[in-house]
């Protein structure tokens, strides 16, 4: 027999650890008719408390379905789109839930937590700022916090990047050869030549932010061994579509440096550096991934003057001095650097440096 107040009962099985349980009452209570909106919500809440997933998205779906003017609704489906990491359209239902009910504040935290996921943490805050201090709720101090330190980072937030990314991944060369005349990794290639590091022989080469294997591509004819690492797995897939990879690895960059040990002739970063300001840690850790003969080429956006800087399209620009006495602070020397044009932006070209550093114990590049 079905309890009385069976959103109760099953609000009491998912407190106490037996979610499954409370999932499986209310889907007898659904299968009598007996299932209204709360119902239904308390149903998603049950399968995502008993990990799964994409159960609760399927219910949380049906029940938007049934209940289109629903604020809570709206929200619950918000609410397992996100736990399914499907970022851009739980943003958009919880959007469409405040536009229901204003003031469904739960849906609002919902929301900048949202943003906050996709590495939007000054979006997160605007959304916050909206929530009376006596609606709030215990956690959202913590999260406030945790934004507020992310604005203040003197880097992009990699949940940013890798959802930038993700996004674009679909047109990704398309957009950057053709309407950006993105030319990074030809630069790149064309530096490595004049500066005698190609050789004849062949090289381990590391692809930092390696994207959809522009780089690799360019460089891929050196490569006795050709590794990529990159935070947006949708990216990653691209690249391994090339078939040109050793090894692929969906990570931060300067977090797999740290975790790995393999050392390269050649390490690239076509178009990277411009999403971490401060340059310290990575250029140490590189500085423990490169044989002894090897070199860094990156490319980067240019500032003038000292230190670097966020640029308005929330791209890093970084100054020559600053890249030069960073490098030295970092166990590196600069053994090139040039003005360049990497892309353009709204039709006008985007200033930038093509750099190549090695490590300061080596005499000078080595050439195979």
């Amino acid at each position: 027999m079905l309890p009385d107040d069976p959103v109760s009962a099953a609000e009491d099985l998912i407190a106490g650890g037996r979610a499954a349980e409370a999932a499986a009452l209310l889907d007898r209570c659904i299968a009598e008719n007996r299932g209204g909106l709360l119902l239904r919500l308390r149903l998603k809440d049950a399968l995502a408390a008993a990990g799964d997933d994409a159960a609760a998205l399927a219910v949380a779906r049906e029940t938007a379905l049934l209940h289109p003017q629903a604020a809570a609704a709206a929200s619950g489906l918000g609410e397992a789109l996100r736990a399914s990491g499907h970022l851009p359209v739980a943003i958009g239902e919880f959007q469409r839930a405040l536009r229901l009910d204003p003031e469904l504040f739960a849906a609002r935290v919902e929301l900048g937590a949202s943003w906050l996921d996709a590495g939007e943490a000054e979006k997160a805050l605007d959304v916050w700022r909206a929530i009376p201090v006596q609606n709030a709720p215990p956690e959202l101090r913590a999260m406030i916090a945790e934004a507020e330190r992310t604005c203040a980072a003197p880097r992009s937030d990699p949940r940013y990047v890798r959802h930038l990314f993700d996004q674009f991944s679909d047109d990704y060369d398309l957009r950057m050869l053709g309407r950006l005349a993105y030319r990074a990794p030809v630069i790149l290639r064309e530096f490595a030549t004049l500066l005698g590091l190609s050789g004849t022989e062949r090289h381990a080469i590391l692809d930092l932010g390696c994207g959809t294997g522009l780089m690799g591509e360019a460089a891929k004819d050196w490569a006795k061994r050709l590794d990529g690492v990159d935070l947006s797995p949708q990216m990653i897939e691209k690249a391994r579509a090339r078939a040109i990879y050793d090894e692929l690895h969906v990570a931060d960059i300067s977090a797999w440096l740290e975790q790995r040990g393999q050392n390269y002739d050649l390490i690239f970063a076509a178009d990277t550096i411009v999403y971490i300001g401060d340059l310290a840690s990575l250029f140490s850790a590189v500085q423990t991934h490169l044989n002894e003969c090897g070199s860094f080429l990156f490319t980067t956006e240019s500032k003038q003057d000292e230190g670097f800087e966020l640029g308005p399209k929330r791209r890093w620009r970084h100054s020559e001095s600053y890249l030069c006495s960073e490098a030295g602070r970092s166990g590196l020397r600069v053994t090139g650097l040039m003005a360049c044009t990497l892309r353009t932006e709204a039709g006008e070209p985007v200033a930038g440096f093509a750099v190549a550093l090695a490590k300061i114990t080596s005499p000078r590049p080595c050439v195979g």
